[in-house]
């Protein structure tokens, strides 16, 4: 018998995806292996050695099945994960009203794609959902209420910097272009297991959102309110299961003061999941004033960035690298879709030369088709988003789930007006980052700052049945 282990990600489990277990497919002696093919809907097929096709089961599997999967993540890193959960936030708020001695400053970051879901659910703005979250976590013993369209800003100016370096040296380094996007933990945890070495020179080292937050909270933040990083618990809500497992990466663990830089990751869903347990809609909570430290705001309404739902890193790279490069102002993206509408490109030409060529890609299906032209060098784009969701981070997995009888397709629709409704704000336009930039990533150092915002990725072995197998 063998098996064949169908590329998968960690708990990508969006509204309207599904996930493929491994397949194990018998082995008759005498027989070739037989190939794997992905037909143009996604599915799987098996093609024998006589050019018969059998199509593979799929099938439908839960988190727990998910987590679990000896595919994708290790025994260790599974019990990371469990440490991670609305509970464990509720035991530190709890603590903290019965123990006078053991005191945690509780920061919660939310990020606007939850944000937009959680407003959905309740038929809200998203701006009147940010408020009203504010409010509860507060009412439940939270100290502060941030939002990562604030620590997005780093990312996307760090990303524009990076490829603009990149683009600079792609004479002398051959792996330098294209530049993949590293804000999707789902999409890094399939290029670290699976491909490994080949893939990894090409990903952008700009730290997700998520985690330039956590240098904000547990660096910045704790200096200026007087505390050790060790004194705050950091909780981020995500749209996705797999920012759990970028909470827990060696790399964003700070080994003098022993913590995390994000301490939980808890989901759109498992939000909705409190507001349950607490018997509370979010439409019966008195709205309270947002906190605007680390908050994108204006006027107590939030702002976002320009493009897609999943962060807008297309968008604002090519506009950067546009005017940086070749002194040309875009005021507005054409994008042109290929395969399908997760597979979008983006052009600059001048003269009838293509100067910059750059692409989305969301959903696995996609992201093969992406890496196996990479490997055969032929792939023409200088940068891609990626996003290992379908539809991207709007669409993930750890969003609030349609109500019975509600149409997934229409939900999503909803969650990006909700999102698309606000207004956007330049990252170079931004003045608190600027000033955050001065008055404290320069005084820290270029070496200290570089960590800061970086981060590194690695190729990860595993044991599976005795045997060590490369992912």
């Amino acid at each position: 018998m063998v098996i064949v282990s169908l590329p998968s990600v960690v708990c990508s489990l969006s509204v309207s995806a599904e996930c493929v277990k491994p397949v194990k497919v018998e082995k008759k002696q005498g027989k070739s292996v037989a190939k794997i093919q992905i037909e143009d809907d996604g599915s799987y097929v098996q093609v024998n050695q006589d050019g018969g096709k059998q199509k593979l089961e799929k099938a439908k599997i839960t988190l727990n099945d998910c987590l679990a999967c000896s595919g994708c993540i290790t025994s260790a890193e599974s019990v990371l994960i469990t440490q991670q959960s609305h509970q464990e936030l509720l035991k530190v708020l709890l603590n903290n009203k019965s123990s006078a001695t053991e005191q945690k400053v509780v920061v919660v970051s939310v990020s606007p794609q939850s944000r937009a879901s959680l407003a959905a659910r309740f038929d809200l703005s998203s701006g009147e959902a940010g408020r009203r979250l504010t409010s509860f976590f507060k009412g439940l013993g939270v100290h502060h209420v941030f939002e990562t369209s604030f620590s997005r800003t780093f990312s996307l100016l760090e990303s524009q910097r990076e490829f603009v370096e990149r683009f600079q040296r792609k004479e002398q380094d051959s792996k330098s272009l294209p530049m993949l996007t590293s804000a999707c933990p789902g999409w890094i945890c399939y290029a670290e297991k699976t491909h490994g070495e080949f893939v990894l020179p090409y990903i952008s080292t700009t730290r997700s959102p998520q985690q330039m937050m956590g240098s904000l909270v547990k660096g910045y933040f704790a200096e200026q309110q007087g505390l050790s990083p060790q004194q705050i618990y950091h909780v981020a809500v995500m749209p996705c299961f797999d920012k759990k497992l970028e909470a827990s990466r060696p790399d964003f663990y700070l080994d003098e003061a022993e913590t995390r830089e994000v301490d939980c990751v808890i989901t759109s869903g498992e939000v909705q999941k409190m507001l349950e347990e607490k018997n509370v809609s979010l439409n019966d909570v008195e709205p309270a004033p947002l906190d605007t430290l680390f908050s994108s705001v204006s006027e107590d309404e939030f702002l976002k960035h320009s493009g897609s739902g999943s962060g807008g890193y297309l968008h604002h790279v090519f506009t950067y690298a546009a005017k940086q490069l070749f002194g040309e102002e875009v005021k507005e993206l054409t994008y042109k879709t290929l395969r399908n509408k997760d597979f979008q490109e983006v052009t600059l030409e001048k003269d009838g030369v293509v100067l910059l060529s750059f692409a989305s890609t969301y959903g696995f299906r996609n992201i093969q088709n992406l890496v196996q032209k990479l490997k055969r060098g032929k792939s023409p784009y200088h940068f891609v988003e990626v996003m290992a969701c379908p539809a991207g981070c709007l669409n993930g997995g750890g969003q609030v789930k349609p109500l019975p009888g509600q149409n997934p397709k229409e939900l999503l629709q909803k969650v990006e007006e909700l999102y698309m409704a606000e207004r956007p704000l330049s990252p170079e336009d931004d003045t608190r980052v600027a000033e955050l930039y001065q008055s404290w990533l320069h005084t820290v150092g270029e070496d200290r700052a570089n960590e800061l915002l970086h981060t590194r990725y690695h190729t990860v072995e595993k044991m599976t049945n005795g045997l060590t197998m490369k992912w």
